[in-house]
C-alpha cells in the first residue's frame, strides 16, 4: 500500500469511526459509499476499505445485498458487555500486577492518567474515551496473555460505545479517574489481589453509571445518541 493510499484510508477510517462514536451516524443508520465520498472529498476506494475495516472491528455490521449499518445495541447488550469486561479486565490486571515489569506498566498508565485529566478538564469526552481505552489496553497487553488480548480487542467497538454513555452520567469521570489511580497503584505495588479488586470495582461502577444514565435519559431498551 502506497503512503498516499494509506493516508487516504486513514482519513476515511478516522472520520467514519468518529461519526459512529459521536452519534453523527446514529444506531440503525445505513452507511453508503457515494454520500461519504462527497462528504469526505475522497474517492470510493479508501471509503470502501475503511467501511470494511470498521465492519471487522465491530463498529459497523454488513447486511448481505443491503450494505453497511451502524449496529443497534440494546441496554441489555451493553450491560452484558460490562460483565464480560469485568472478567477479562480482572484477569488482565491480576497478571499485569504479577508481571516482572509491573512497575514499568504502572509508569505508562500514570502518563495516560495525566492526559485523561487534561481531557476531562477540557470537557473532551471523545478524547477521554480514546485515552480510557488506551489505559485498559495497556493492562491487557501487560497481562502477557496471548488469549486475553484478542478477546479484549474484539470488544473495542462495544467498549467505546458503553463508555460513551457511562461517561455522560453526572460526576462519573472524576470518580473514574480515582478508580484508575487505585488500579495503577496496585499494579505498581505488584499486588495482584488488590489490582483485581480495584478493576472489578471500576468496571462494575461504570456499568451502574451506564444504567443510571440510560434510566435518566428515558432510554428503556435502546440507548439514545445525544
Amino acid at each position: 500500500m502506497t503512503v498516499q493510499r494509506r493516508t487516504l484510508l486513514s482519513a476515511a477510517y478516522d472520520n467514519l469511526r468518529a461519526a459512529v462514536l459521536n452519534g453523527s451516524l446514529a444506531p440503525g443508520s445505513r452507511v453508503t459509499v457515494r454520500p461519504l465520498t462527497e462528504q469526505l472529498g475522497l474517492s470510493p476506494t479508501p471509503v470502501k476499505e475503511a467501511l470494511a475495516a470498521l465492519e471487522r472491528e465491530g463498529f459497523l455490521i454488513s447486511v448481505p445485498h443491503r450494505g453497511y449499518f451502524v449496529p443497534e445495541v440494546s441496554t441489555e447488550d451493553l450491560l452484558e458487555l460490562y460483565e464480560l469486561r469485568e472478567a477479562i479486565d480482572a484477569l488482565a490486571a491480576r497478571r499485569a500486577a504479577g508481571a516482572t515489569n509491573h512497575a514499568q506498566i504502572a509508569t505508562q498508565l500514570r502518563r495516560l492518567l495525566v492526559r485523561q485529566r487534561k481531557a476531562i478538564k477540557a470537557n473532551n469526552l471523545y478524547s477521554y474515551g480514546d485515552l480510557d481505552l488506551m489505559f485498559h489496553r495497556l493492562i491487557w497487553q501487560g497481562s502477557g496473555s496471548r488469549r486475553v488480548i484478542p478477546i479484549a480487542e474484539n470488544l473495542i467497538a462495544q467498549v467505546r460505545l458503553g463508555n460513551r454513555f457511562s461517561a455522560q452520567a453526572p460526576g462519573r469521570l472524576p470518580v473514574a479517574i480515582e478508580e484508575h489511580v487505585a488500579i495503577l497503584n496496585a499494579i505498581d505495588d505488584g499486588d495482584p489481589d488488590t489490582a483485581e479488586r480495584h478493576i472489578r470495582h471500576h468496571v462494575h461502577e461504570a456499568s451502574q453509571a451506564l444504567r443510571r444514565y440510560l434510566r435518566s435519559s428515558g432510554a428503556a431498551g435502546q440507548p439514545r445518541q445525544s
